[in-house]
């Protein structure tokens, strides 16, 4: 596996790939990697025929300074499991590569009210900072395919109209969430919850495997999102929202008839630490 660090280095590559007509698959991620980003580069391999992954902590998506201080960083180990996975580049720039002095690296894409709800409510200036790292380093990496994790759903809703209304030639790949044996989705963020926590944590997924079945079982909207709040408010967890959405917009649904693409979202704050899941309820796009 080639480590490269610089955006000059990675052109070089890349131009030497697509000279010989190989196609290029990208997953981009901050690194503490986990079974769910491996799911993304295994994906990546069987498709394309070199795969980059790139670890790159971007300071513009913490809204909160003490989350960005405390986010995990264990390079060595994340080298090593792309490396035993046959991984062709590990893409591993600095803060000067991606937001070079003097370069303004601002886009020309307003999210719209995707970015206002759910974790745009709550983590202000998260998708502007996240659009604007996933522009830089598709300019950089230009691969033919993206790769990105359903688990962040909102995140990869946003990513798909940017990759459209700028007219970004990649294709994005949604892939399936990872869990845990108890339900709850793969995040670098799980290592800080104590054991009881973690163990208890699996109630979020299977709240939105009960709320999916309510859904099907016709009760109301409203009535699902308060008995699920109620269910996911207990000791040390504090529920800041289960929203029941449109897929591509992510406009809140009032019944059935709203959306053929539904999807239930929820953030729960466990011990302190944030953790978000969702399930797709309907899908005919």
């Amino acid at each position: 596996m080639l480590t490269i660090k610089t955006e000059q280095g990675m052109h070089d590559w890349i131009s030497s790939r697509k000279d010989a007509g190989e196609s290029i698959g990208f997953v981009p991620t901050m690194g503490a990697l986990h079974e769910g980003h491996l799911s993304l580069a295994v994906a990546s391999l069987e498709e394309n025929d070199r795969t980059v992954v790139s670890i790159f902590v971007n300071p513009k998506q913490f809204n909160d300074p003490k989350d960005l201080q405390l986010y995990p960083r264990p390079i060595d180990d994340d080298k090593h499991l792309l490396e035993n996975m046959h991984v062709d580049v590990l893409f591993l720039p600095d803060e000067k590569d991606i937001y070079p002095d003097g370069v303004d690296t601002s886009i020309d894409f307003d999210p719209g009210p995707a970015a206002m709800t759910m974790e745009g409510k709550f983590r202000p200036g998260h998708f502007k900072g996240m659009a604007e790292v996933v522009y830089r380093l598709l300019a950089i990496v230009e691969p033919h395919k993206l790769l990105m994790g359903q688990k962040d759903f909102q995140q990869l809703t946003i990513v798909r109209k940017m990759i459209s209304d700028m007219h970004i030639p990649v294709i994005l790949e949604m892939c399936p969430t990872v869990r845990e044996e108890n339900g709850l989705a793969m995040s670098s963020r799980n290592v800080r919850l104590s054991d009881e926590a973690r163990k208890e944590a699996g109630i979020i997924y299977s709240t939105l495997v009960d709320s999916q079945r309510m859904y099907e079982e016709e009760v109301a909207i409203d009535e699902i999102k308060e008995r699920a709040i109620q269910t996911l408010t207990r000791p040390d967890f504090i529920p800041e929202y289960f929203e029941i959405v449109d897929g591509i917009t992510l406009k809140p649904i009032t019944s059935m008839q709203d959306s053929q693409f539904v999807v239930a979202c929820c953030a729960v704050q466990v011990e302190g630490i944030r953790l978000i899941d969702n399930t797709i309820w309907t899908r005919s796009e």
